[in-house]
């Protein structure tokens, strides 16, 4: 359970992977993971590596893609690096290029790349490059990405797999707006294209994420203590969705987080600001 809490492993449960299924599904086929060189992007890019599949990784780090290809190529995985910042324009259409010089096109796309920001909106006043950035790489940078390679998933029958947040299901929470912003759009952006892209045959499959313990929450003291999903936990719910071709992933508790986020909400936005004031002093 990878050392789980014994609140985490009520939380998140175990999950089983049938790995004659996941190796069937995936044998010749190519899978594209942005935000390959840490985190969820890594550990699915490792569970992978013993499928017949060719494995496209892309991430800014080139020398932790680098280590990573080095590990992967003595297993059953052919893979492929791209070292790129996908926000950079040059860099998104260089990426793009490298794509589309394989003859084979893509089967599976795993949007993962993306980052979080906390921040009052007080303190962000002067901070439009918060939103901007973050907007570009959760939102805008996974819509150019799939508005080109779309007819290659056409062509091959793929899928398209969203790594999402619960937080699209709930009341949004202070300090957030910026991530919490990004990520609804792209789920909104997914939804409503979802019944063009499936009458084409394309599956599309959102996964929405309790808090996962990666590097991005680090620098968010209080997420410490807080029970979280393992990398590992999310990479095996991403690659069984693979095969079963489920559409929309969320843990078994969150349909109650949802109707108490309707039932309670004139409760919560007449108490929010007295709690983040409260929260507020305990910071000084």
């Amino acid at each position: 359970m990878h050392n789980y809490t014994w609140k985490e492993k009520l939380l998140f449960g175990s999950i089983h992977i049938n790995l004659k299924k996941l190796q069937k599904e995936l044998r010749g086929k190519t899978v594209l993971i942005t935000g390959a060189s840490s985190g969820i992007g890594e550990r699915l890019a490792y569970l992978l590596a013993d499928t017949e599949s060719h494995l496209i990784l892309v991430a800014r780090r080139g020398d932790k893609l680098s280590a990573m290809k080095e590990q992967i190529d003595k297993r059953a995985a052919q893979v492929s690096i791209f070292c790129a910042d996908l926000r950079n324009e040059e860099e998104m259409r260089s990426f793009l290029s490298f794509l589309h010089t394989f003859p084979q096109g893509l089967d599976v796309v795993v949007s993962n790349a993306g980052i979080s920001i906390r921040r009052s909106i007080f303190e962000s006043l002067d901070r439009l490059h918060d939103f901007k950035r973050t907007m570009a790489i959760n939102y805008f940078a996974p819509v150019e990405l799939l508005l080109s390679v779309i007819p290659m998933l056409k062509k091959n029958k793929g899928q398209i797999i969203n790594i999402s947040t619960i937080n699209m299901w709930m009341i949004p929470l202070p300090f957030w707006s910026a991530y919490q912003a990004s990520k609804s759009a792209f789920d909104t952006w997914l939804r409503s294209a979802g019944p063009e892209l499936n009458a084409s045959g394309i599956t599309t499959t959102t996964i929405y994420l309790p808090l996962v313990r990666t590097p991005m929450i680090l620098p968010t003291a209080s997420y410490r203590d807080t029970p979280a999903m393992s990398p590992d936990h999310a990479s095996k719910i991403i690659a069984k969705v693979m095969y079963t071709k489920r559409r929309i992933y969320t843990p078994w508790w969150l349909v109650f987080a949802q109707w108490g986020s309707v039932l309670f909400r004139c409760f919560w936005e007449r108490m929010a600001p007295a709690a983040v004031t409260r929260k507020k002093g305990d910071n000084r």
